[in-house]
């Protein structure tokens, strides 16, 4: 049932610590999921200096969600948005052919407190890539809920087992966050090809293999998952439809290494428009890499 587990790189940024799960050297995504990130989770103590937060920079091809279990982060970007997202909620921002954003821990500066997150990124399918940029917020309350049998959470974007989140998306994908309490259990249909399942906190057990907080299970396509946990345990499960092979360049997603090249030289000459309510700063561009990218699907 499992195909692959992949076991997140913990990364210090400092203040806090990141654990990067995909892209990864043996399954660079799942379904149209590019990039996955855990934030935290951390006790922030007030006064968290400025250089934790994510400076203005650029995207390409993709839209972000984020989604916190724990804390606050204020997103800005170039289309004059100003959003705080919080527990439950969605900040959903679609990049297509160009946006720029910060995300600040503004709140958590001043009172401190925990911070503990998701941020995903999905590639933009074919025909969409180039697409005007979006931002979109989601009230937790927006969302369709599960309560059932021990089990509670959200669809945060996409359809599963016939329930539509209201989240706008580009292609066929599911995204959602499950909390199983002790003895519970939960099925993953495979309606399809590509799904994954994120255990944030706690373990479960896949049709009886054992995995632990902190990793990924890919799953084999064309057979429905069984998720149960003896103590408890919080996870996301994501997948959809493949859009076939993906570059990727620092925060630039695209089907052509060229889109990559230029993308780049537009924000090395100042060609993309910083946030209107956060334009002091920014991300400077990165040294490009040696080596040639390789398509990721």
């Amino acid at each position: 049932m499992i195909e692959l587990i992949i076991e997140q790189r913990r990364r210090d940024l400092g203040s806090f610590e990141v654990g990067r799960v995909l892209p990864f050297a043996q399954r660079r995504m799942v379904g149209p999921y590019i990039f996955f990130d855990r934030m935290g989770p951390k006790q922030i103590a007030p006064g968290l200096p400025r250089e934790a937060d994510v400076r203005p920079h650029p995207h390409i091809g993709l839209s972000t969600i984020t989604y916190l279990f724990d804390g606050e982060i204020m997103h800005r970007d170039s289309l004059g948005s100003e959003q705080a997202v919080r527990p439950g909620e969605v900040n959903w921002m679609t990049a297509g052919r160009g946006i720029t954003h910060s995300e600040r821990f503004e709140k958590l500066r001043a009172q401190g407190g925990p911070l503990d997150g998701i941020q995903a990124w999905v590639a933009l399918p074919d025909g969409r890539e180039e697409m005007d940029p979006g931002f979109w917020h989601y009230a937790n309350h927006d969302l369709p809920v599960f309560d059932d049998d021990g089990l509670t959470g959200r669809l945060i974007a996409g359809s599963l087992v016939g329930v539509t989140s209201p989240v706008k998306v580009d292609s066929p994908q599911f995204y959602v966050h499950w909390q199983l309490r002790a003895g519970a259990r939960v099925s993953l249909p495979a309606e399809y090809p590509e799904r994954a399942v994120y255990v944030a906190s706690g373990d479960v057990e896949i049709n009886g293999e054992r995995v632990e907080a902190g990793k990924m299970a890919v799953l084999v396509p064309g057979k429905a998952a069984t998720i149960a946990t003896h103590s408890g345990a919080v996870v996301m499960a994501l997948g959809g439809e493949p859009v076939g092979p993906r570059y990727i360049d620092w925060n630039f997603v695209s089907s052509s290494p060229e889109r990559l090249d230029q993308a780049r030289a537009d924000w090395a000459a100042g060609r993309m428009k910083l946030p209107d309510l956060d334009h002091e700063e920014f991300i400077p561009l990165p040294p490009k890499l040696g080596a040639k990218p390789e398509p990721m699907s």
